[in-house]
């Protein structure tokens, strides 16, 4: 059974998007939105279809919490371990003496203090 349309090497068409002329096997389809359209476009005019389109189409799913988690036990005498909470700012911890013991402020600032020298020439 033989081809019912010529092979067309010779033929010229115009871009549907700029207009000018090329071959018409130089012609591409536009992809949009994974629909093939019957809109021919140059090599220059072509261009892929648009990831960002496809945005919704397809479920994602990316969850958060565990099912049925349990707790680190990892912790020992020596060490404090991955459930050490500290609080840094006041009044919720360490600003005041007595929620010392409930809240320990375990954060230690070391500064120093220099000289600036300016020198004019």
């Amino acid at each position: 059974m033989s081809n019912r349309f010529a092979a067309g090497y010779k033929a010229i068409a115009e871009c549907d998007v700029c207009a000018f002329r090329y071959k018409l096997h130089q012609l591409r389809k536009l992809i949009i939105k994974t629909k093939v359209t019957d809109i021919k476009a140059c090599p220059t005019c072509w261009v892929p279809d648009q990831p960002q389109l496809l945005l919704g189409m397809y479920p994602v799913d990316d969850p958060q919490a565990l099912r049925n988690p349990r707790p680190d036990l990892s912790r020992n005498r020596n060490s404090r371990g991955s459930r050490d909470i500290q609080w840094g700012w006041a009044p919720v911890g360490g600003g005041r003496s007595f929620d010392d013991s409930l809240t320990p402020n375990n954060l230690v600032a070391t500064t120093s203090v220099g000289t600036v020298t300016v020198t004019t020439s």
